[in-house]
C-alpha cells in the first residue's frame, strides 16, 4: 500500500516540476485535469489487474468524460508521469510507458493490427515508451514500436517505426499509397500501412534542406547565365 502511495505523490510532484503554473501539491490536486487522468488510471488499473475488468472500463470511461484523457486500463505506466494541459490524449490497451515521461494534449499512442508469420494477430499493438521521454502536443505514435528512452518526438510528429534512445524526431509526410493498398481488403487503423514508415531526425531534415538550398542556388545561376546569353 504505501508503495502505491509512493507512486501516486510521484505522480503528484511531476507536476510540480514540470509545469511552471503548479507551485505546491495542494493545486496540483485541484487544478491538473492530467493528474486528474492519471489518479483515475492508476485506480482503474488496479481493478484491471484484479480482473474486474469491465469495472475497470467504466471507471476508465468516467475518467475519460471528466478530463477528455482516455487511457486504457490494460497499459502499463511507470512512475513520475506527467500529462501537460490533458485533453485529447488517447493511450491505447497494450501501450507500455517508462518512468518520467510527458504527455502533451492531443497526443496519441494508437494501436495498428500487425500479422506475424502464421497471418494471427499479434497481441501487442500499441507502443513501448521508454524513459524520460516527451512527446510534443498532437503528435502520434503509432504500432507495436520501441521508442527509447531520453527521446523527444516534436509536435504533431507521426511516428510509425523505432526510434532509438537520445534522439530526436519531427515531422510528417503523405504518400500516395494505391499502388501498395490494391488487394487489401483489411481494415487499417489510422489509415496506417507498415510499408509506408517514415520519421524524420533533426540531422535528416538538415541534410534535406541544405540540399535544397544548393539546388536553388543552381537554378538562379543558369537563370542568370541564361539571361545573359
Amino acid at each position: 500500500m504505501q508503495s502505491k502511495f509512493k507512486l501516486l505523490m510521484q505522480d503528484v510532484d511531476a507536476v510540480i516540476a514540470r509545469d511552471p503554473a503548479t507551485k505546491n501539491r495542494t493545486e496540483a490536486f485541484l487544478l491538473s485535469s492530467g493528474l486528474h487522468a492519471i489518479l483515475i488510471y492508476r485506480f482503474s488499473h488496479y481493478l484491471w489487474g484484479k480482473k474486474f475488468r469491465l469495472t475497470s472500463r467504466i471507471i476508465s470511461q468516467l475518467g475519460r468524460f471528466f478530463t477528455g484523457v482516455e487511457i486504457h486500463p490494460g497499459a502499463k505506466i511507470g512512475k513520475g508521469f506527467f500529462i501537460d494541459h490533458g485533453m485529447g490524449v488517447v493511450i491505447g490497451e497494450t501501450t507500455e510507458i517508462g518512468d518520467n515521461v510527458t504527455l502533451y494534449h492531443d497526443v496519441t499512442l494508437g494501436g495498428t493490427t500487425v500479422f506475424d508469420e502464421h497471418g494471427k494477430v499479434m497481441t501487442k499493438r500499441h507502443p513501448t515508451i521508454g524513459n524520460n521521454v516527451i512527446i510534443g502536443s498532437g503528435a502520434q505514435v503509432l504500432g507495436p514500436i520501441l521508442i527509447g528512452n531520453n527521446v523527444k518526438i516534436g509536435s504533431n510528429a507521426i511516428v510509425t517505426k523505432d526510434v532509438a534512445n537520445n534522439t530526436t524526431v519531427m515531422g510528417l509526410a503523405a504518400h500516395k499509397v494505391d499502388d501498395l493498398r490494391k488487394g487489401r481488403k483489411q481494415f487499417r487503423a489510422y489509415g496506417f500501412d507498415e510499408k509506408l514508415q517514415e520519421n524524420i531526425s533533426t540531422d535528416e531534415l538538415y541534410n534535406e534542406i541544405k540540399t535544397l538550398r544548393q539546388e536553388l542556388e543552381e537554378l538562379k545561376q543558369s537563370s542568370v547565365s541564361l539571361s545573359k546569353n
